[in-house]
């Protein structure tokens, strides 16, 4: 039987860059999935006004990121 890899090193290297590509799509998951929470209830309140006719909800910009840390690393 022939050997693809003659020590584990390669394999090691590998599975890291598995769990890099799996913390970046999580990030991008959640990224998502947050923005577009954000806009239906943008969309859903759009119509409330106060008493001078400006909107009740508005969008005020974006936060610092942040690192959580999920059983698979941190994202």
């Amino acid at each position: 039987m022939r050997r693809i890899h003659q020590d584990d090193e390669p394999h090691v290297g590998f599975m890291l860059d598995l769990d890099g590509i799996a913390r970046e799509g999580a990030r991008r998951m959640l990224a998502e999935a947050l923005e577009a929470e954000v806009e239906a209830y943008i969309q859903a309140a759009r119509d409330e006004r106060d008493e001078r006719g400006h909107a009740l909800v508005v969008r005020n910009g974006y936060a610092n990121e942040r690192e959580i840390l999920l059983g698979a690393g941190s994202v």
